[in-house]
């Protein structure tokens, strides 16, 4: 049984591989150093294994009472304890020296291609380009809702199985890319393997680190840092492309912006709003709500919800502005016109047959309280 449930899934370019025992393949120079870093280390730890060891075990056997071995009468020895004291300090050294020389260029982020500012949310990511190419881009990525219920579900299929999300982050090959990470509520960590990077988000800090793709290709990590009951479905993907096809993503993903610039003063028509709602929904809610509204453990159903059926659209507004308890995180990220869209979507969608619209003027208006 076991074999059969590994043959069915393959190593995940980029990602985790079947029966992993070994660091993931470099991408970068600097996963390319540490990797050379931790065999270097792992051999001299070996060799001084094999050397304290091998002396001990031979002197075991080699002055073993059976062969009429006599024990020693000495006390000290100053040169043995110079030796013991100066060899390990110098392998130390040694050893501190190969590790520093690979940290500091770690550390290096200066003269970055590119700038990104990583936000980590319970239990999503933000993307925000800062700097260079792409300038201005901006979008969440979490984990694609058909993921979470095959995890409900406890059917787990494909090979990117809870790696997969709706928006990854994309960036050019062979360019420096400055990771800049921070934290909206609790302490998150930006990690992909391949890359040789892993940095923590802190609310009210700011970090960073950088990396530059040698080869083009789909690559994947997860957040490192235990942040609440969704951890796990807390996936990063990052897409490296080249320079053609970056363009052509920046483009596409402007023209998207620009699409999405609604201005919060339009009086939307009822089906139009919630059609939007649709797709807000699908994207930001649907993986913790689930797509038929009834939610499941901690998360409360939405379909026949006191709030989204009460009359007085501020009660359910409010909730997405500030959150609700532990469970439902702040959504005040979303545009007026997205969250208009949604809340018009829920209080008339399932049995929530309400006939109610709201305007993203009043979404407006509830930011300013």
């Amino acid at each position: 049984m076991a074999w059969a449930a590994d043959g069915a899934v393959q190593s995940l370019p980029g990602g985790p591989a079947v029966r992993q025992m070994d660091l993931a393949p470099p991408a970068t120079q600097i996963a390319a150093d540490v990797q050379s870093l931790h065999y270097g280390l792992l051999v001299v730890c070996l060799l001084i294994f094999i050397g304290v060891f091998g002396v001990m075990f031979y002197s075991i056997l080699k002055h073993r009472k059976s062969l009429g071995a006599k024990p020693a009468n000495f006390h000290e020895s100053v040169k043995v304890e110079i030796a013991w004291t100066i060899v390990p300090f110098i392998i130390v050294a040694c050893m501190g020296f190969a590790a520093t020389k690979t940290v500091v260029a770690q550390k290096d982020t200066s003269h970055a291609d590119l700038t990104i500012k990583v936000t980590g949310y319970q239990w999503k990511w933000g993307y925000e380009y800062l700097k260079g190419p792409g300038e201005g881009i901006q979008f969440l990525s979490m984990l694609d809702p058909a993921q979470r219920q095959m995890s409900d579900a406890g059917k787990p299929s494909g090979d990117d199985y809870l790696l997969k999300v709706d928006h990854p982050m994309v960036v050019p090959v062979g360019q420096k890319v400055r990771i800049i990470t921070t934290a909206n509520d609790v302490i998150h960590s930006w990690m992909i393997p391949a890359f040789g990077v892993k940095q923590d988000a802190i609310p009210g800090f700011v970090r960073d680190t950088w990396f530059r793709a040698d080869r083009t290709g789909d690559f994947y990590g997860q957040c490192a840092e235990l942040c609440g009951k969704e951890h796990a479905y807390m996936p990063i993907h990052v897409r490296v492309l080249s320079a053609d096809d970056y363009a052509q993503w920046v483009a596409g993903e402007k023209k998207r912006m620009a699409e999405a610039a609604d201005d919060p003063k339009k009086v939307w028509e009822h089906d139009a709003l919630v059609a939007r709602g649709q797709q807000v929904y699908a994207t930001n809610c649907a993986v913790c709500h689930r797509p038929d509204g009834k939610g499941g453990g901690p998360i409360k159903p939405l379909d026949g919800s006191a709030k989204v059926l009460d009359a007085d659209h501020l009660v359910q507004i409010q909730v997405l502005l500030h959150g609700q308890n532990n469970a439902m995180p702040s959504w005040k990220q979303l545009s007026d016109t997205e969250i208009a869209a949604v809340v018009t979507f829920t209080k008339n969608n399932w049995s929530n047959q309400t006939g109610q619209t709201v305007q993203p003027s009043e979404v407006t208006a509830a930011r300013a309280q």
